[in-house]
């Protein structure tokens, strides 16, 4: 890791988002319905973001998932993955599976 970033670059990122004001503590929530609603208002509110509001929400769940990796507990995973599906609802996105 480069001497001029911090350790915690991710949580950096997540807190620090130019793209989306996320309320905080968002990722910890055990609503996956709130979760879902708080970045849906937050990337169609946000003026800064370069992609459509669905995949900046998105992108920006995927990025604490896979950044929070294994210090992430099951339950909150669960949690998180959920927050997907409602997040796709509230935006009647299709769920694309790639296999």
């Amino acid at each position: 890791m480069s001497p001029d970033l911090p350790q915690n670059w991710s949580h950096h990122v997540t807190e620090t988002s130019n793209a989306l004001d996320l309320e905080p503590g968002l990722f910890t929530w055990n609503d996956p319905h709130k979760i879902a609603l708080s970045l849906k208002h937050s990337a169609d509110s946000s003026q800064r973001r370069k992609a459509e509001p669905f995949a900046s929400a998105m992108s920006m769940l995927n990025f604490y998932i896979n950044r929070a990796g294994k210090h992430l507990s099951a339950q909150q995973r669960e949690v998180l993955e959920k927050a997907k599906d409602e997040l796709r609802e509230l935006y009647g996105k299709a769920r694309v599976n790639i296999r």
